[in-house]
This record gives C-alpha cells, sequence and structure tokens, in this order.
C-alpha cells in the first residue's frame, strides 16, 4: 500500500510540474490563474493522501477545505482584477 501512495504522490507533483510550465510560460494572463488552479487542486489532493499516509484523514481533509475556500476565492479576486482591468496577456 506504501508503494502505491508513493507512486501517487510522485504521479501528482509531476503533474504539478507540468502546470507550472503553464504558469511560467503561459501566453495569457488567464493561462496562468488556470494553471495555478491545477496546482492548487493537486495539492488538495496531496494534502488528503498525506492525511492517509500519517492516518489522520480527519485533520488533513479540514485543512484541505480551507485550502480549498482559499484558492477558489483568490482565484475569483484575480479573474475578477483581470476583468475590469482588461488584462488579455
Amino acid at each position: 500500500m506504501n508503494t502505491f501512495l508513493f507512486f501517487v504522490l510522485v504521479a501528482l507533483t509531476t503533474v504539478m510540474l507540468v502546470y507550472l510550465y503553464r504558469v511560467v510560460r503561459g501566453p495569457t494572463a488567464f493561462d496562468r490563474v488556470l494553471g495555478l488552479n491545477g496546482i492548487s487542486t493537486k495539492a488538495i489532493i496531496l494534502i488528503v493522501l498525506l492525511g492517509t499516509i500519517f492516518g489522520r484523514v480527519d485533520m488533513f481533509v479540514d485543512i484541505s477545505t480551507g485550502y480549498a475556500i482559499l484558492n477558489l476565492v483568490g482565484a475569483l479576486a484575480i479573474t475578477k482584477f483581470l476583468e475590469e482591468r482588461g488584462e488579455r496577456e
């Protein structure tokens, strides 16, 4: 079981690196925001997975829920700011 969880951790980290490439090289600001949302989503999954590994899923789910709400509010704020500013690149 631990080998499988380690493989999932490595796979999620690899996917996060792909999203990081999109954040750095994204042609528009909206692509960068989408990349950050993808990284945040994978980070939430990693937090819950770490809770499973440590046997404290209840605590880590609470932490990941707070992080998800913070991610949502931050993404909406950035998107609203860019929309009002007329940012396209």
